[in-house]
């Protein structure tokens, strides 16, 4: 039997969201139609925004529903550039989402280190708000809750703090922490936030943006005026109910005890020569990056899927050829960012789920350490 443990890429569908999604499908209607067929599809649409403004503590009116994260980032980059921002801080290990669509607008960008861990430097971050030119327009600063890779929470309250000082507008995209950690858009200070239905349990391509009133959104899409008038294009109403369905399902403390099962794998990989990646920093409880010095991420990926364990690796592969993760590089992690593994549970992972990938990894590691004494 399989077992998938990648779901920081996509988590499985919830069946709360399995089942909105087809009550969705069969009932049909426009939600900008004003039949009753229309209505009824409005009030699923609103009453799944209400359900994601709760997951985040926002305002449904501030809640945009989108086709998924990535357009969630990219209209609040977008909405800032066309609102004067001419240069762009982009942390070190934000998603590629948001890296190409700040390099792509326009704007200058330049890039926000972070620590051995992961944490961003928010030193670097005062000093440089503090000589910002008023030429550039408002600064903007895109700054994640959680990194996909490592699980590495940021101090993003603190930063808004250094944000706000400089009359500045903070993105956060808060795709990974949703669900996995308590998401406060307002109290943590964000302008513009992101979530993304599909690592929470519900289906794929459907995400949301809430806005603050220090945010002036700008709509990139036109059409017909639908979500007021700041996204054109008919509402994807089955996504979105399982959207919806989904939010309200989550629990930020119903992944906290996997810090546990999670640790206690890592330990028994630590002992074969693993390292943990941002081990000395706050994390999420179900994410777990481990890399292992001359064992690469694709064989241990595929030694793992071969014995009937998902997981992802920390580096991304194109054309066949594997790329260190520039997130574990901008750490300073050298070699090993090309010698990482990402394991990441979701609401249905077990305790026994985490030993079985610790004993698959034991194994395939052993066999991995006696081929290269049989070379050497």
């Amino acid at each position: 039997m399989s077992l998938y443990l990648d779901h920081n890429a996509t988590t499985r569908v919830r069946p709360e969201a399995v089942a909105a999604v087809t009550r969705a499908l069969e009932a049909g209607g426009n939600p900008s139609s004003v039949h009753a067929a229309g209505r009824a599809a409005r009030a699923v649409v609103e009453q799944a925004r209400q359900h994601v403004a709760d997951l985040i503590a926002a305002p449904a009116s501030t809640v945009v529903f989108t086709s998924g994260g990535t357009e969630a980032n990219a209209l609040a980059i977008e909405s800032a550039v066309a609102a004067g921002s001419k240069r762009l801080i982009v942390s070190a290990i934000e998603h590629d989402s948001t890296q190409e669509t700040a390099r792509a607008s326009g704007a200058a960008v330049e890039v926000l280190p972070v620590d051995g861990d992961g944490v961003a430097d928010l030193g670097w971050l005062a000093e440089r708000l503090g000589r910002w030119d008023a030429a550039d327009g408002r600064p903007f600063v895109a700054l994640m809750l959680a990194n996909n890779e490592t699980g590495v929470i940021q101090p993003v309250e603190e930063a808004s703090k250094i944000v706000r000082a400089a009359d500045g507008w903070l993105h956060v995209d808060a795709i990974q922490a949703a669900g996995k950690i308590v998401v406060d858009s307002r109290g943590i200070g964000a302008d513009t936030l992101s979530v993304s239905a599909h690592k929470i349990g519900g289906p794929q391509g459907v995400g949301a943006l809430t806005f603050g009133p220090r945010a002036t959104l700008s709509r990139r899409q036109h059409g017909g005026g639908q979500e007021r008038g700041r996204r054109g294009g008919t509402e994807n109403v089955p996504g979105i109910a399982g959207f919806g369905a989904a939010a309200k399902a989550a629990n930020a403390r119903e992944l906290e005890h996997q810090a546990a099962w999670r640790d206690a794998a890592a330990e028994k990989m630590k002992a074969a020569g693993a390292v943990v990646m941002g081990e000395a920093a706050p994390r999420l409880p179900q994410t777990l990056c481990v890399a292992t010095p001359g064992f690469a991420s694709e064989l241990q990926v595929m030694a793992l899927d071969l014995a009937g364990v998902m997981v992802s690796a920390g580096s991304a592969c194109s054309s066949g050829k594997v790329k260190a993760s520039p997130v574990l590089s901008a750490m300073g992690q050298g070699e090993l960012a090309s010698c990482a593994i990402r394991v990441s549970g979701g609401w249905d992972t077990t305790d026994a789920d985490w030993n079985r990938f610790a004993e698959a990894w034991l194994e395939a590691r052993a066999r991995h350490a006696a081929r290269r004494k049989e070379v050497a």
